[in-house]
């Protein structure tokens, strides 16, 4: 009930987030449906039909991503001071959250069932002169079972995976070099290796000023040095120490570790590709609809490019902000270098997945043959390819939203020392076109390193 009534006072912006999470779940379900009905219509051959299930794992996973970037953008589940008392913490949020998931999900599945069965004449008839009959199977009776379990899986997955998303962590502070783990009183969780001796809590005043060394805890330290105002040395909380006595400095971000991890990925897929469609006595597969037959092998690398190009983009959104700053930066690249250094691993993951689908798209494209009478593209590959093209874009515009979310104390501290909004919005325009400036080219140099064993 509580989610209910969180979803219905959202923002119009959150409820539009919402409904395009239940869209890209409706056009998951009905692709799930329609495998359901080719492997009614075709019970002689279930390897085809499981490998058109195969082929939905894809836009499977664009629906998750996506639903997993708008439960992370959206407000009424975020962490703020004061909800623990009333009994919202985190793992209560985190519930909300997924809730809501599972809502627009389920919304969405039902979407797609009410229409597969309209398509099918279960409902009012055989709608378009029974154009789509035999790619449904009308003439079979529906098990429905099988098609709640179809529908399902959009919620399940997704709700599960914002739940792991968003789960609260638990946060300690890491050991010093060579300092040994060890408990306080009652079995206090602390690093520190000092013990305290029996009785120190108890003697009076042990706790009021600093001891000497070797100074018994109820014998005084001698006068207490003060300052000019007089306040005194004792009650001036000290900087903050290492192990090795030296201030603690707040540490810098580090880089995201996997670029190197990406680039051999990369590598190894164009690699695998290539020796693959080399090799000419392996056994060949038959893909749906218009694409040519192909070896396990060339999807494999095909799979591993653009895994690899999607791990490589954080690293490199990175580099691109180090690059901005560099050869004496003026305020407004250096704004721009420090805001995509900062969210290198929010933006960086989903415009490399955005630029992973645009590579496997164009080389999928030397796959397509077809027939003098039948159109280049059939209905569930369009809908396929639009619903992952989709869904990889809006998870990018929603991750730049959650950035947005992130900056907006720091966006609010430039505005208040005078820093003008022409120069907020150069600096956004300014990241773009360097993301751009680098992903476009490699893109498609990736695209024609993959496609180029395909048209051999």
């Amino acid at each position: 009930m509580l989610a209910l009534r969180l979803t219905r006072g959202a923002h119009p912006a959150v409820h539009l987030r919402r409904l395009l999470v239940a869209m890209a779940s409706a056009g998951t379900g009905f692709l799930l449906l329609c495998t359901l009905g080719h492997a009614l219509g075709h019970p002689d051959y279930p390897s085809a039909s499981l490998f058109r299930l195969a082929w939905c794992l894809t836009p499977l996973a664009a629906t998750v991503h996506f639903a997993v970037a708008v439960a992370r953008t959206d407000p009424a589940t975020r962490p703020r001071p004061g909800l623990s008392a009333i009994g919202l913490g985190p793992g209560r949020l985190m519930t909300i959250s997924a809730t809501t998931t599972a809502l627009s999900c389920t919304l969405g599945s039902m979407t797609a069932l009410l229409f597969f069965l309209h398509l099918r004449g279960d409902l009012t008839g055989m709608p378009f002169d029974g154009a789509a009959s035999l790619l449904l199977a009308a003439d079979q009776p529906l098990p429905l079972p099988a098609a709640l379990t179809l529908l399902a899986l959009v919620p399940v997955i997704a709700s599960v995976a914002v739940m792991l998303v968003l789960r609260p962590k638990e946060t300690r502070p890491k050991p010093a070099p060579g300092a040994d783990r060890s408990f306080g009183r009652f079995g206090a969780y602390r690093r520190s290796t000092t013990r305290d001796t029996f009785g120190a809590y108890g003697r009076f005043g042990a706790r009021l000023r600093p001891l000497s060394a070797g100074t018994p805890a109820g014998e005084a330290a001698g006068p207490r040095p003060a300052r000019a105002d007089g306040t005194p040395l004792a009650d001036v909380a000290p900087p903050e120490t290492g192990p090795d006595g030296h201030d603690r400095l707040p540490a810098p971000r580090k880089p995201p570790a996997g670029l190197p991890w990406g680039i051999a990925t990369l590598t190894a897929g164009l690699a695998v590709e290539a020796y693959a469609a080399a090799a000419t006595n392996t056994r060949s597969l038959a893909l749906p609809g218009n694409l040519a037959s192909t070896t396990p092998a060339v999807l494999a690398g095909l799979l591993l490019t653009a895994v690899g190009l999607a791990l490589t983009a954080p690293g490199l959104t990175h580099l691109t902000g180090r690059l901005l700053q560099s050869a004496r930066p003026g305020a407004l690249r250096l704004l721009a270098g420090r805001v995509l250094m900062e969210e290198a691993g929010r933006i960086g993951r989903p415009l490399g997945i955005v630029c992973a689908m645009a590579s496997a798209a164009f080389a999928m494209t030397a796959l397509y043959t077809p027939e003098p009478d039948e159109p280049a593209f059939g209905p569930l590959t369009t809908l396929g390819t639009l619903l992952v093209t989709g869904c990889t874009i809006a998870t990018l515009l929603t991750a730049a939203v959650e950035a947005r979310q992130a900056r907006a104390d720091t966006t609010a501290a430039l505005q208040r020392l005078g820093a003008p909004a022409t120069m907020l919005r150069s600096a956004a325009a300014l990241r773009a076109a360097a993301l751009l400036a680098l992903f476009g080219p490699l893109t498609l140099l990736v695209a024609e390193l993959a496609a180029l064993p395909l048209t051999r």
